[in-house]
């Protein structure tokens, strides 16, 4: 899909800017130089201006508004699941490129997606979307007006795990140990997020299932699939609660295939990095680092670091990855996916580089 008149704003619109990731993508969106935000939507905080809200965004001087009234070339979402859909349908249906952060068009299967989340709004849209990770489907997402930005522990685990399910060496169960900061439970007030509940705590939860999983299952397997489709595949995942606003580490156990690395470790380790270094070798967010990475070394960046190792003891193949979960995995790549849609540098507006400390 091509933009419109070389450099003329490209207008768009946030529905629900007063969440995290609304807010989020007020704040890079801000800050891109193709993009004018025209409108800003809140059920919320309707009549206020987005300062009065979010001070942060004392550059966005907008009206809060409850529906998009102004001609936009794009829409992005932060309404959650259902929610999502049922707004979107009408821009989607008429032609208006649509950016949705939920996670209405990330499942390609509707009774998948009712397993996990109920009846969907809009069934008959699903073929029609793309997964949002460019790292995966770059040329499909730059063809398409719709696009279901991934999970936050997806993109985590899936850039994780990519290289070898394209491999085809992904063999029975691999183990995803992954944790989170707090902001990724929404602005919502919850029991859970309180402070003094996660203050000096630290939790798993979603241990009978959690609605990442199937994400994770469907983009790897179809990797491994175009690579090999007689080895099994499945995933166990068990997210964790960490006391900080921001930031997702993944650690990965994944199961190899006999025969797919050299048995010696060292050995094993070199080839292991060389499949990584070169599966990567292109991506402008994803780093392969050359030891095992920390949150707050991509705090407000769109950058994945990845670490790839074998342990010494046992020859057993580990993956690390670290993003900032409001921008790789969400807004972040939400602009990113944006860039492609409407032919522009896939980095513009982006930053590669955290904040630290």
């Amino acid at each position: 899909m091509s933009t419109s008149a070389s450099g003329s704003p490209i207008r768009a619109a946030i529905i629900n800017v007063t969440g995290y990731v609304g807010a989020e993508l007020a704040r890079l969106l801000a800050q891109h130089p193709r993009v004018e935000i025209v409108c800003v939507t809140g059920r919320s905080e309707v009549g206020k201006r987005l300062p009065e809200v979010f001070p942060h965004l004392w550059s966005l001087d907008l009206p809060i508004v409850s529906e998009v009234d102004e001609d936009v070339d794009v829409i992005f979402s932060g309404l959650p699941h259902a929610a999502a859909a049922e707004r979107l349908t009408p821009f989607i249906e008429q032609g208006t490129p649509v950016v949705d952060a939920s996670a209405d068009f990330r499942l390609y299967d509707e009774e998948t997606y009712e397993q996990w989340y109920g009846e969907h709004p809009s069934p008959h849209l699903l073929p029609e979307s793309v997964y949002g990770l460019p790292e995966l489907h770059r040329d499909a997402i730059a063809e398409s007006r719709l696009v279901g930005v991934p999970g936050c522990y997806p993109t985590s685990a899936i850039l994780a795990l990519a290289p070898l399910a394209a491999k085809g060496w992904l063999d029975g169960r691999t183990v995803v140990d992954a944790k989170s900061g707090v902001s990724g439970a929404g602005r919502a007030l919850k029991i859970t997020s309180h402070f003094s509940e996660v203050d000096s705590n630290f939790s798993a939860y979603g241990l009978s299932g959690h609605r990442h999983q199937p994400e994770m299952v469907q983009e790897l397997t179809t990797l491994q699939d175009r690579a090999d489709g007689d080895r099994e595949l499945s995933v166990t995942f068990v997210p964790h609660l960490v006391p900080m606003t921001r930031g997702i580490l993944a650690t990965c156990y994944p199961s190899i295939a006999d025969g797919s690395l050299p048995e010696n470790s060292a050995e094993r380790a070199e080839a292991l990095r060389d499949v990584y270094e070169s599966y990567y070798a292109d991506e402008p967010f994803v780093h392969v680092a050359p030891n095992a990475p920390s949150t707050k070394q991509t705090l407000g960046s769109n950058a994945c670091i990845v670490y790839p190792m074998v342990d010494p003891m046992t020859g057993e193949v580990m993956v690390i990855s670290a993003i900032d979960n409001l921008v790789k995995g969400t807004a972040g790549a939400a602009v990113q996916c944006f860039n492609l849609m409407f032919g522009l540098p896939e980095e513009l507006g982006l930053s590669k580089i955290g904040v630290y400390p």
